[in-house]
């Protein structure tokens, strides 16, 4: 197994040399090399992650290196270390994976961009992050994974940095992730504070001996701030529809699939924190249920293709936050696994749309594109449906088994789920529906260009629609038979060995009935939305059609102008109060006031210096008087 332990460097090694390679020889190669490298650089680690995958069984639960001790001081130890176990390599076959289709997909997509090279160095750059972030056999190497995730983020939804509405979302982005990362960064410290290591295998072990505490607490709620940041939770979500600024690429690989789960690996690779935690714990359930439903109704109203996907990642994150807060960590991992498959779909599947309709993104522009771009169509019904919980498609499944276990432990958290859910029927139908069906609704031009995406574009989508029809059988429910059942469950069971998870079973007759209430809850939101978007041919109200409650939806009920007013305007009338006044007025009028008081007197003894030597005889005489004359007095 010792060979195993040395592929530890390479996963992480060759994302890092595609990015410097891209980066500083890219603008001298061809697109075609650029991008091939660049994806070499991806599909290797996916080789590689997929061997110590199947290198894992009951003998050998987890491989570890230590790369080298980075610092050794007065007790203070933090080595450069990775581990993979079942836990992270999920993660890495999953950012590993579907960066290897992102990174063909981009191939096709980015051909005609002017800083094609500079964009897959950057996404090599994020791979890289990643593996850190998920790889990492302590706090600080996940920290600085977590850090460099965040500034590809900025990198890439500002990557056409010539229109500033861009640049401001990358701004946005990159700010409100940083409010998070302190707070990760405090509960780092008072873990370290509390167990005297960074290292996961000592805090967990010390952690689970010694029982919970005010201070176990404040850590774990800390750690938390972090995962709302970077998982978009309430109230740090509002960058991620904005963030859909970037490249559609960059939508589909980071603020779907990878980036913006970290948060979710984070508290499952903490669960024995957590479990120690429970007020903490019910504070993640209350804040992911909040999200999952505001965001699912904000969905109702958008109308830009790519702001509906937004949306509903925000709130299908809320459900693995409320399926972690409830204690479920395999039924959150197993949703964001399936999620990462039919969103990332979803996510290139509109790209795929944008790119037919020549940049357009508004889906009330759009209309009737399933006969013109059939292969889009069909992979773009597969992600709906399975986002929706169509039986069998890997939604349904992954969906079904966050339901139980919220109802096993509050049905009125089941009820809140639910009706989440059905949102999401609602709002991704009505996408559908709008884009594909009825007639064509753009301009002539438009029609004219109309055409389905290049192989390079459409086998990564087709691959992506296989995994969203049977990611769901990685992990069956109960009622299949305890042969076949719960194989990503039993799979992630080493990494529990100092969780006590003690969750609520449902009884096999409960577990039918919640699955038949949501499948005929999925199947009638499918039916009403086809007969509403269809057969009916309603369309979404113009902007300036709407009114009351639809109106304040529309705005996404106005957080962002509150947020403007309570803090962008607040900072910026103080930031320009000190510049303009204490820096301008108050440090440089002092400065420049010595300054000028030197130069005055200078200039005023200048004058004295005139080269006539009977002034100065004059100005000798006058001195020695006066001289004297105190002498006299004093």
């Amino acid at each position: 197994m010792k060979h195993m332990e040395q592929l530890l460097y390479l996963i992480p090694l060759l994302p890092f040399l595609g990015f410097a390679i891209t980066g500083l020889f890219g603008k001298t190669l061809s697109k075609t090399i650029v991008g091939s490298i660049a994806t070499t650089m991806v599909f290797v680690p996916f080789v590689l992650s997929t061997l110590l995958f199947f290198n894992l069984n009951h003998e050998h639960t987890e491989f570890y290196q230590n790369v080298y001790n980075w610092i050794h001081y007065a007790g203070l130890n933090i080595n450069i270390s990775f581990i993979v176990d079942p836990l992270s390599v999920m993660m890495m076959m999953i950012i590993t994976g579907i960066g290897t289709l992102i990174h063909i997909y981009s191939m096709g997509y980015m051909h005609d961009d002017e800083g094609f090279y500079k964009f897959f160095a950057y996404l090599n750059l994020f791979i890289f992050s990643m593996l850190l972030l998920v790889m990492g056999a302590n706090f600080i190497v996940m920290f600085f994974g977590w850090e460099g995730v965040g500034l590809c983020s900025y990198l890439l939804i500002g990557f056409w940095f010539k229109n500033k509405d861009y640049g401001k979302a990358a701004r946005k982005a990159f700010i409100m992730n940083r409010i998070g990362d302190l707070g990760l960064l405090i509960g780092i410290f008072i873990i370290w504070n509390q167990y005297g290591s960074f290292e996961y295998a000592d805090v967990f072990k010390s952690a689970s001996m010694g029982g919970g505490s005010t201070a176990l607490t404040i850590a774990t709620f800390c750690l938390f701030i972090g995962a709302m940041g970077k998982s978009a939770q309430i109230p740090l979500y509002t960058w991620l529809p904005d963030a859909m600024a970037g490249p559609t690429p960059v939508s589909a690989l980071i603020h779907a699939a990878t980036m913006v789960t970290a948060g979710i690996y984070m508290i499952v690779r903490s669960s024995v924190l957590y479990n120690l935690s429970p007020d903490t714990l019910h504070f993640v359930a209350i804040i992911g249920i909040s999200t999952s439903l505001f965001a699912a109704v904000i969905g109702l109203r958008q109308n830009d293709i790519k702001k509906v996907l937004a949306y509903s990642t925000v709130s299908q994150l809320g459900l693995m936050f409320l399926a972690l807060g409830v204690g479920a960590y395999t039924s959150a991992m197993f949703h964001l696994m399936t999620h990462a498959f039919f969103k990332a779909l979803l996510f290139l599947g509109a790209g795929s749309v944008i790119h037919a309709m020549s940049g357009e993104q508004d889906m009330r522009r759009m209309g009737g594109l399933k006969d013109k771009i059939k292969i889009t169509y069909w992979v773009f019904t597969i992600g709906t449906f399975a986002i929706c919980g169509f039986p069998i498609l890997s939604g349904f499944f992954s969906k079904d088994e966050i339901l139980a276990a919220v109802f096993a432990e509050s049905p009125f958290l089941w009820v809140l789920a639910f009706i989440s859910s059905m949102i999401t029927g609602i709002y991704m139908c009505r996408m559908y529906f709008v884009t594909f069906y009825g007639s064509f609704r753009g301009t002539k031009e438009q029609e004219h260009h109309l055409h389905e995406s290049p192989s390079n574009m459409t086998i990564p989508l087709m691959i992506l629609a296989f995994l969203s029809v049977v990611g769901g059988f990685l992990n069956l429910p109960h009622l299949v038979g305890e042969g076949a059942a719960q194989k990503l469950a039993e799979f992630l069971h080493p990494i529990f060995k100092y969780t006590s998870v003690s969750m609520l079973e449902l009884d096999e007759t409960t577990e039918i009935a919640l699955m038949v209430l949501t499948t005929i809850g999925v199947l009638t939101v499918i039916y009403f939305s086809y007969k509403i978007y269809t057969k009916d041919a309603s369309l979404p109200k113009e902007d300036h059609e709407l009114k009351g409650l639809e109106k304040v939806i529309a705005h996404k009920f106005y957080i962002d102008e509150l947020y403007d007013t309570l803090f962008v305007k607040p900072i910026t009338w103080l930031g320009g109060f000190t510049h303009n006044i204490i820096e301008k007025r108050g440090i440089d009028g002092i400065v420049n006031g010595i300054g000028s008081s030197v130069r005055f007197s200078s200039t005023m003894v200048r004058l004295l210096q005139n080269g006539n030597i009977e002034y100065y005889y004059l100005g000798l005489t006058i001195a020695i008087v006066f001289i004297f004359i105190l002498k006299l007095i004093l």
